[in-house]
């Protein structure tokens, strides 16, 4: 039985990096649930707009959270 690959160094940036896909898809969503709303209501757009930006925090700060568990837990 032979090895085929083996891995070295840390796997928790490999996880951040599939996680990041997450945050990612978050983000494009939040804007452009954002940008159909605009559409069909542009007078609502200056109402919606803040929660456009604490939806974006939000899953920015969840991000940072993996990256920091990520690191805490690589030991």
């Amino acid at each position: 039985m032979s090895i085929l690959a083996e891995v070295t160094g840390s796997t928790a940036a490999i996880g951040y990096g599939l996680a990041a896909i997450g945050p990612g898809i978050g983000v494009g969503l939040v804007f452009s649930a954002y940008i159909q709303s605009t559409a069909r209501q542009p007078e609502s757009s200056r109402m919606t707009l803040p929660y456009v930006w604490i939806g974006f925090a939000v899953i920015e700060a969840l991000a940072l959270l993996g990256i920091a568990f990520g690191f805490i837990w690589a030991g």
